[in-house]
């Protein structure tokens, strides 16, 4: 189980990077999938920051804790799974739940739960 959920977080984790890298090399591509539109060279380069931000420091962490087999870093991308998908329930309540919301909550959700199981599965390693 120890050695499946190491997996699991692990391509949560590449998935996560694969993401941030898009975001860094073709801002202008990955903005379209997420349904934004950058202001100009200054909205492209906040993407590129932001979102390659994001994305990047929530895998290399769940790499870490994959590594690792600790909790600790797990909270990293816990913590930012958790406020993104807080952030999409608002805008569910204020601005309505079109289907397009749901396929990105799903995601999140779904990472959420491996991370979560993970954090469980790691924690009976040496007392961490």
């Amino acid at each position: 189980m120890r050695n499946l959920m190491r997996a699991m977080v692990g391509l949560v984790g590449l998935f996560n990077i694969g993401l941030g890298m898009a975001f860094l090399f073709d801002p202008a591509h990955s903005v379209a999938r997420f349904f934004l539109t950058p202001g100009g060279t200054q909205g492209l380069a906040t993407v590129r920051a932001d979102f390659t931000a994001f994305f990047v420091t929530g895998g290399v962490f769940a790499l870490l804790g994959a590594w690792r087999e600790e909790t600790a870093p797990l909270r990293v991308p816990l913590s930012l799974l958790g406020i993104a998908i807080g952030g999409r329930v608002v805008s569910l309540v204020l601005d309505g739940a079109p289907n397009t919301a749901f396929p990105p909550i799903s995601v999140e959700a779904g990472m959420i739960a491996v991370l979560l199981l993970a954090s469980r599965t790691f924690a009976g390693r040496a007392g961490r």
